[in-house]
C-alpha cells in the first residue's frame, strides 16, 4: 500500500510495500491510504550517469530508442557493457544462459523525488532549459546539462499511434498518471527487477530458473531519467501489443535476480537505426524483448499477476 499523502511522503525516498514470495515475487500492492510492512524504493536517475544513447535532434518516438539502462549487446560487438539487455523471445527457456547487465542502485546516487508542490515551483520546459541550468548551477556544455536538455526534449515529444506517454516529476504526479490510466477503483501491482545486493559485477551470465508471463491487458513502465531531481518517463500502449515477463535469473557468482522483462511482439514503427536490431541481427518489425533495470517500475492491475 502506498502511504497517505502528506509529510511522511516528504522525504529523500518513498516506501512502498511489496510481497516477496515466487508466485508474486516481483508484485506491490498499491492503493492510495495506507502502508504496512516492507517496502520498495522509488528512485530517480543520478545526473551524473551517462545517457549511452546519441542525443539525436530527428527522433520522432521515445518508446523506439530505450534509456540506457534498456541496451545490450554481445561482449564481441565492443559495446558498452550497460548494452546487455536485449534478448528474443526463444531466449525464454528455462536453462537458458546469457550476459545480462544490471546497473548497481544505490540511496548515494538517487535524487529524491519531489512532492507536486515543490516540482510544480520549478518549470519543466525545454524554453527554459537557460533558466533552469542557471538555478541549478550548471554550465551549458556540461553532461548535467545535456542530459536535462535530452529528458525534457524526450518528455515533450509527441505519443505515436496507440500509445500512452507522461513524464511524472513528482510522486502524486506518477500515481494520479497511474491511476487514470487504469481507473480509480483499481486496484494495482508495481512489477520491478530486484537491485543487486551483495555483488559489484553488473555483467555476468545469468541462467534463467523461472519464467511467468504476466496477463496484465494494459501495463506502463515507468523509467528514470537524467535530472537533478527524479523525473520517471511512463508510457505504454493502449492495446494488449507487448508480453510482459517475470523471470528469476541466477547469476554465476551465486547473484540471485528476480527480473522484469518484456517483449515488443511488433517494432515495425522503431526508428530502423534502433541499437536493438543491430545487437539482434533482426530487421524492423521483429520482436525485441529487454530487461528492466533496477530503477524502472512497471504498473499492472493487481488481477492480473
Amino acid at each position: 500500500m502506498i502511504t497517505e499523502y502528506g509529510k511522511d511522503l516528504h522525504k529523500e525516498k518513498y516506501d512502498l510495500p511489496h510481497e516477496h514470495d515466487m508466485n508474486d515475487h516481483l508484485s506491490l500492492q498499491v492503493d492510495t491510504k495506507r502502508g504496512n510492512d516492507g517496502h520498495i524504493e522509488i528512485m530517480g536517475k543520478h545526473m551524473d550517469d551517462e545517457v549511452h544513447e546519441p542525443l539525436r535532434d530527428n527522433d520522432k518516438d521515445d518508446h523506439k530508442r530505450l534509456p540506457k539502462m534498456h541496451v545490450h549487446a554481445h561482449p564481441s560487438m565492443h559495446m558498452d557493457p550497460a548494452l546487455n539487455v536485449f534478448f528474443t523471445v526463444d531466449d525464454l527457456q528455462i536453462g537458458k544462459s546469457m550476459p545480462i547487465y544490471f546497473p548497481q542502485k544505490g540511496p548515494s546516487t538517487t535524487p529524491r523525488l519531489l512532492l507536486r508542490e515543490e516540482a510544480d515551483s520549478i518549470p519543466f520546459s525545454s524554453t527554459q532549459l537557460p533558466y533552469l541550468l542557471e538555478f541549478f548551477s550548471f554550465p551549458k556544455e556540461s553532461p548535467q546539462a545535456k542530459g536535462m536538455g535530452y529528458t525534457l526534449g524526450q518528455c515533450e515529444l509527441k505519443p505515436t499511434e496507440g500509445e500512452t506517454k507522461f513524464c511524472a516529476t513528482s510522486f502524486e504526479s506518477l500515481l494520479d498518471f497511474a491511476r487514470s490510466l487504469f481507473g480509480l477503483d483499481t486496484r494495482l501491482n508495481v512489477l520491478t527487477t530486484t537491485p543487486l545486493r551483495n555483488s559489484t559485477i553488473l555483467l555476468q551470465n545469468y541462467t534463467i530458473v523461472e519464467v511467468k508471463e504476466n496477463s496484465a491487458p494494459k501495463k506502463l513502465a515507468c523509467h528514470t531519467m537524467p535530472y537533478p531531481y527524479a523525473i520517471f518517463y511512463c508510457h505504454g500502449q493502449e492495446i494488449r501489443v507487448d508480453r510482459l515477463y517475470e523471470v528469476s535469473l541466477d547469476g554465476e557468482n551465486g547473484e540471485t535476480v528476480q527480473a522484469a522483462a518484456i517483449c515488443h511482439m511488433d517494432t515495425s514503427q522503431w526508428d530502423r537505426h534502433h541499437v536493438s536490431f543491430r545487437v539482434l541481427r533482426v530487421e524492423p518489425g521483429s520482436c525485441v524483448c529487454h530487461f528492466f533495470s533496477p530503477d524502472t517500475i512497471i504498473w499492472v492491475p493487481a488481477m492480473a499477476v
